[in-house]
């Protein structure tokens, strides 16, 4: 099957990140703008989950097309479609593959989920019994990590290995500095690593990175 017939064939999604921190800080802000964009342009829906009535929304998210600000946690919002909820799990024992997107229609994320080296905090979502699937075994930032989920079960319909990646790239911050990202991304068509836009104000810090593990 060609892979515009597979795209055809299969319904807008909707990818959940629930949002596992107090804060919301500049370069988390930037992913999920990435998120909200692309998701938006495909048709299916970007909902931000768990995210605290106190918690100081950045302006450049508020209003944005394609994102949906819950307090609500997923488990809430989708109590009646458990099943069709697929979590995005390093643990667990089966690959994302290009069928998992006529059987599920909800793709959950763990938001600012760790460091460099990662921490296990998706064991938060992965004990409220989701059925998972893994993304292999580099660690990604989430906007890589929703890119690459709607790539395989949405966009193209394409197999994990058949991603194009680059791992630990430089990141330019501009024409004078540079730093090295301690993750995999999604490479495009000129082989650039797909990254949000940043500047000298947006430096990506160790700790700031919405990173899933």
């Amino acid at each position: 099957m060609s892979s515009t017939t597979a795209q055809t064939n299969i319904s807008p999604k909707i990818y959940v990140v629930e949002h596992l921190d107090p804060e919301l800080g500049p370069w988390s802000a930037l992913e999920y703008r990435s998120i909200a964009e692309e998701t938006n342009a495909t048709g299916s829906r970007f909902c931000l989950t768990s995210v605290s009535p106190s918690l100081q929304v950045p302006q450049e998210l508020r209003g944005l097309r394609g994102l949906e600000i819950k307090v609500e946690s997923v488990e809430q919002l989708f109590a009646t479609e458990k099943e069709k909820v697929c979590l995005l799990d390093p643990t667990a024992s089966k690959e994302l593959n290009p069928n998992d997107g006529d059987n599920f229609d909800i793709f959950l994320f763990g938001g600012i989920l760790g460091d460099d080296p990662p921490r296990d905090r998706t064991s938060e979502l992965r004990r409220k019994g989701f059925e998972g699937r893994r993304l292999g075994p580099k660690q990604m930032t989430t906007d890589t990590a929703v890119r690459v989920t709607r790539t395989v079960v949405q966009d193209k319909a394409v197999a994990l290995a058949d991603i194009p990646y680059i791992d630990h790239p430089e990141l330019q911050i501009d024409e004078h500095e540079s730093s090295e990202m301690p993750f995999r991304y999604m490479t495009d068509r000129n082989n650039q690593p797909i990254t949000p836009e940043v500047s000298r104000s947006f430096r990506p810090p160790n700790t700031d990175g919405c990173i899933v593990t």
